[in-house]
């Protein structure tokens, strides 16, 4: 699990503040997010991880009170400049929730539904090798193979999470987002997730929230704690968990409180 530090940050987001109304949900964040790397945000419930998150795909816009300041820069452009494609932003970004969940058609339609939609792929044999690819770099191939036209939904919970996967890379992001993505799952579903995460990070480059400290620990290279909408410390995981700067941290880490 050590740490690149050559890779270049990918995601720079400065002076980040987020209101909802006039309450303030995060202050002032900072924090850049290296490529093909996996990037965890940890932090007791209700401290700010996943309105951080939903910022860097501009998933914040579609609640009326929510007003986001400051930059977040993916690439070198600032995504909240006024002429940002939003649609266009959200198609290289894969998102990945808590719940599974597959849309209300079969396994194939599911994992075809962002390519067609962004009139990426024209021709139906592109379409069927783009379905099998991401299936299968989504792990899933071998378990659906047979079952293209059956719903999603007839899955299992953790093949269910396999193919929200697989509908999140078929667009070809260059970032992941997760938030808690192996919460409803049980642990043998969480370990092919963690598995396949730690495979997807030579390409893509993954930000996870996650409420277990374990799963931090497992699959991510860098971790960011946040407390009370604070970004307290980032820093590559192995640090954060064994010899972070800040109290804080350390009292969350070591279960002194959550």
């Amino acid at each position: 699990m050590n740490a690149s530090s050559s890779n270049k940050s990918l995601i720079k987001c400065s002076d980040v503040n987020v209101y909802y109304a006039d309450q303030q949900a995060l202050f002032n964040i900072n924090l850049d997010i290296k490529e093909k790397e996996v990037t965890s945000l940890i932090g007791p419930s209700g401290c700010g991880k996943s309105t951080f998150l939903r910022c860097i795909n501009r998933m914040n816009d579609v609640i009326d009170i929510c007003r986001v300041e400051g930059s977040i820069e993916i690439d070198g452009q600032n995504i909240y400049d006024t002429e940002v494609d939003v649609v266009e932003l959200r198609s290289r970004i894969g998102m990945v929730f808590q719940k599974p969940n597959p849309f209300p058609k079969s396994v194939y339609d599911n994992v075809a539904y962002g390519p067609k939609l962004h009139g990426r792929i024209l021709h139906q044999s592109d379409l069927d090798r783009k379905v099998e690819e991401s299936l299968e770099r989504a792990g899933l191939w071998a378990e659906v193979k047979d079952r293209l036209q059956e719903p999603g939904t007839s899955l299992s919970g953790g093949q269910q999470q396999r193919l929200c996967i697989a509908r999140a890379i078929a667009i070809d992001p260059s970032v992941i987002l997760m938030d808690e993505p192996c919460s409803a799952l049980d642990p043998i579903a969480t370990a092919k997730i963690e598995e396949l995460i730690d495979e997807l990070k030579s390409k893509y480059t993954i930000t996870i929230v996650t409420h277990s400290m374990q799963q931090a620990a497992r699959v991510s290279q860098r971790t960011a704690f946040f407390h009370l909408g604070k970004l307290i410390e980032v820093g590559d995981t192995e640090k954060i968990f064994r010899s972070p700067d800040h109290e804080q941290t350390e009292a969350y880490v070591t279960g002194r409180y959550g």
